[in-house]
């Protein structure tokens, strides 16, 4: 190539773009090619803080241990920061904090010591619903339930749970923070049973894993947990037969019965009592064995009648009643209306319902036979009801007491729960017989004071409720109304019949509505020591 050749100007395919023009010198610096993002010489460049190592889900929680938790923090929304009193017991605070939203829970952030080290979080929450099972199979309340379930997981550390609680299922989430995958666990309650021993032992358990002094590893929650499901009743099963006796005389003494009315009574609750075991051994459901188990008591009163004994024949039958009518479930029920869990509270009536036509299925059957054979019942004794306060009371603290071996309460209780019965009783006599009021307001009244005494016990001893009420409130269960509105259907008297089942609904819900009424105006004596107690509560309101 000549030189006229290489001063000939090259074409601009031959010529790169970033090829610098001729005449210009290039430093060594830029020999290379860059681009227009490059950083300038001489600039710092930053550099990006330390990653947190990615978590699961599954991982240890931070801030392991009730004990160890920081004072809440204030949200930035504004709402007051929450003081909850220490020496409150853990079912209000836990209660307090649950009706608050996930987002306004103090749950502060904090990361653990080197030496910190929890369980994993799949086991705290099978622990968790395995308590929660046995809570809501011995009856306690949907709220009482989700309360002890949250309890079980703050002490673990585990803040930012969500437990849920339905009739048959028991659900829990757990999300360590925004960014983490949650972890969700349920379990499902298919048997049911009525223990209050064992339930005041998972209370215990609760509290003391709630107790910031007290340190339970998951390994020893779990072996007081089996403890708890190994627990034999205190009472065998000659003694809850022998406490159903006793139950249905002393209600027939309530009612104007007499000695040989009470000796009847009792022989036919027992009789009731042996079918109802044997139909359990047999398998069948519930519904079938309150049926067979309200048929012995009916069947009695019909025969002292038919032979023409000097007896109060609907007193043998209205005691048989006393001890099949499933008060406990009632309340409860109607409590899980009243705190906002409606699904719950449908289906627990729904099973006071199934249950109540069971017994109605049974006693009719035995009195629609009776009035075939000509006995000679008669709907108006219920005006006739004989006044003895003294013996009355005796027989509504007798009544309180074997239905509290009934429902195999530890003998601690056993006191309590009959001196709350027979005060019961006393409220209602004064109002009913010497006040002269309506039947459904001196019930409410009554029962209003079995739920504030009951409340007040419990939390005094920290433990479940259920106790202190359910066998106090015995005494005041429509079975009069009941048998009376039986007694008239079977007669084809329709028309009374319904007005005097209507009468009993009313009694029974009198009963539900006052003892849930007097365990909150219990709270009035407590000190919770938080602002948010009642703005939380709007849920309950509709708001």
């Amino acid at each position: 190539m000549t030189d006229a050749e290489d001063r000939k100007p090259q074409s601009d395919e031959a010529r790169m773009a970033f090829t610098p023009p001729a005449g210009v010198e290039v430093g060594d610096s830029e020999s290379e090619t860059t681009s227009e993002f490059a950083l300038p010489k001489g600039l710092d460049v930053p550099q990006p803080p330390p990653q947190e190592q990615e978590r699961s889900a599954f991982s240890t929680p931070r801030g392991y241990g009730a004990e160890d938790t920081l004072p809440g923090f204030t949200p930035p929304g504004g709402i007051p920061q929450v003081s909850l009193t220490k020496d409150v017991p853990w079912q209000d605070r836990m209660r307090t904090m649950l009706r608050m939203p996930v987002a306004e829970r103090p749950a502060p952030e904090r990361m653990p010591k080197a030496e910190e080290e929890g369980p994993a979080v799949p086991r705290v929450l099978d622990l968790t619903l395995r308590i929660g099972e046995l809570l809501l199979a011995g009856g306690e309340g949907a709220e009482d339930v989700e309360a002890a379930m949250f309890a079980v997981c703050r002490s673990y550390g585990l803040d930012r749970c969500e437990p849920s609680v339905t009739f048959t299922l028991l659900s829990i989430s757990y999300q360590p923070s925004l960014v983490d995958d949650p972890v969700s666990a349920a379990r499902t309650v298919r048997r049911r049973g009525t223990d209050y021993t064992r339930l005041a032992a998972v209370y215990q358990l609760v509290d003391d894993l709630s107790d910031a002094e007290t340190h339970i590893s998951l390994e020893e929650a779990y072996r007081r947990l089996a403890e708890i499901r190994r627990n034999r009743h205190p009472y065998p099963t000659w003694v809850l037969t022998a406490a159903s006796g006793l139950l249905a005389g002393a209600a027939s003494v309530l009612v104007g019965g007499g000695l040989l009315v009470f000796v009847a009574a009792a022989v036919g609750a027992m009789l009731g009592d042996r079918l109802a075991w044997l139909a359990a051994g047999r398998g069948l459901p519930e519904f079938y064995q309150f049926t067979v188990a309200a048929m012995p008591p009916a069947a009695v009163g019909v025969a002292l009648t038919l032979s023409h004994a000097d007896v109060k024949a609907s007193a043998v039958i209205t005691g048989g009643l006393f001890a099949l009518l499933p008060g406990r479930a009632l309340v409860a029920g109607v409590q899980d209306g009243l705190t906002g869990f409606y699904i719950t509270a449908s289906a627990r009536l729904l099973e006071v319902m199934y249950f109540f036509v069971g017994i109605v299925t049974g006693v009719l059957v035995v009195l629609y036979f009776g009035v075939n054979l000509g006995a000679k019942l008669n709907p108006d004794a219920a005006l006739h009801t004989a006044e003895r306060p003294y013996l009355q009371i005796a027989a509504s603290m007798l009544l309180s007491l074997t239905f509290a071996v009934l429902l195999q309460q530890e003998r601690t209780t056993v006191l309590a729960v009959t001196l709350n019965g027979g005060v019961a009783w006393v409220v209602y006599g004064a109002m009913r017989y010497a006040g002269e009021l309506s039947p459904v307001a001196s019930t409410a009244v009554a029962a209003g004071l079995v739920g504030l005494f009951g409340q007040l016990m419990a939390r005094y001893r920290f433990a479940s409720a259920l106790p202190y009420t359910t066998a106090a409130i015995g005494p005041l269960l429509p079975g009069s109304a009941t048998y009376f509105g039986l007694l008239s259907i079977a007669q084809n008297e329709v028309d009374a019949g319904l007005v005097s089942l209507a009468t009993a609904a009313s009694l029974a819900l009198a009963i539900a509505i006052g003892v849930n009424l007097g365990s909150e105006i219990s709270r009035l004596f407590l000190r919770i020591s938080s602002p948010e107690k009642r703005r939380s509560a709007k849920r309950t309101r509709g708001f």
